[in-house]
């Protein structure tokens, strides 16, 4: 007969074991990964910095606004920094401590350096959401509201972490903001400015991607890999496409591999499936299917009226 203690026994038996035997379990080098919790806080409290006003309602950022970003930049500095040091260690087994603790700090100084011209850029996104779409009934709602602005947002402060090659810390921002909005926007991705996603469930934006000034995207769009079968052999080969400026993808639609470009000034509709470059100031359409429009019925009740029928 089965029974609770001698279930926990056993089980508790076998899961030690594998702990020994995996070396992903209990790393052996006694370090941690970074908390994801707390990076994800970093990100969330970083909106109010870069948007301030808009996230939380603090009287200070009005009437001293140096105090407040001071304020709130150290906290952030010290918690991002630790985090960050925590990275570095995990991967590092070499360098001493004191080493890599100097590294952290030279990496995330470089980070809140660059937060002015993040907030720029952002700033841009705004504008690109707010002129490309016609239901938005002001920059403060593409703010507030976008999940399309929320994905660059994480995508912009990854990158700077990314660039720096942090372990780790990048991936988990990105992430969240894919879990948060649906987009996954990998850290790696080169994007310029005036960059706005619509709707944007479904987007996925590879690691190599180079992405112009002033690109549109729809939801659903990829801009992938053409295959990934060699695995780790494909580190760091350009593997997802360029996107040049002024460019428009429509919802649904795939650009796939590392040697196609879509050139400046290009329309890509939707449903379309590409593999090979596209030349500057073309418009590509997939063929629409036939459509077959029957005559209206002369009689529909409630019982059948979503019925499909030959």
């Amino acid at each position: 007969m089965k029974d609770k203690k001698t279930a926990l026994l056993k089980s508790v038996e076998s899961l030690t074991e594998n702990y020994c035997a995996e070396e992903l379990f209990l790393p052996k080098n006694g370090r941690n990964l970074p908390n994801r919790s707390a990076v994800i806080d970093i990100v969330r409290e970083l909106r109010s910095v870069i948007f301030p006003g808009y996230f939380g309602v603090d009287s200070s950022a009005r009437m001293f606004p140096e105090y407040y970003v001071g304020s709130r930049l150290n906290s952030l500095y010290d918690r991002l920094k630790e985090q960050i040091e925590i990275a570095f260690l995990y991967e590092d087994h070499e360098s001493a401590a004191e080493e890599i603790s100097i590294h952290a700090e030279e990496v995330c100084a470089g980070f809140f350096e660059q937060l002015p011209h993040v907030q720029k850029m952002l700033l841009k996104d705004v504008q690109a959401g707010f002129d490309g779409d016609p239901a938005a009934k002001g920059k403060e709602e593409i703010i507030v509201c976008y999940p399309g602005l929320l994905a660059i947002y994480v995508y912009r402060l990854a990158h700077l972490l990314y660039v720096e090659k942090v372990p780790h810390i990048p991936r988990i921002m990105t992430e969240y903001a894919h879990g948060r909005t649906g987009i996954d926007i990998n850290p790696g991705a080169v994007i310029g400015e005036y960059f706005f996603i619509d709707h944007g469930t479904g987007v996925v934006i590879g690691e190599t991607t180079e992405i112009g000034n002033n690109v549109k995207l729809y939801q659903g769009v990829t801009l992938g890999a053409l295959s990934t079968r060699q695995g780790q052999q494909l580190a760091n080969v350009k593997r997802h496409p360029t996107i040049g400026d002024n460019v428009t993808i429509y919802s649904n639609s795939t650009v796939l591999g590392g040697e196609t470009v879509i050139g400046e000034n290009t329309i890509i509709g939707g449903n379309t499936f590409i593999t090979e470059s596209i030349p500057a100031n073309t418009k590509v359409s997939a063929k629409s299917p036939e459509l077959v429009i029957k005559k209206p019925r002369s009689q529909v009740t409630a019982a059948n009226v979503w019925d499909w029928e030959n």
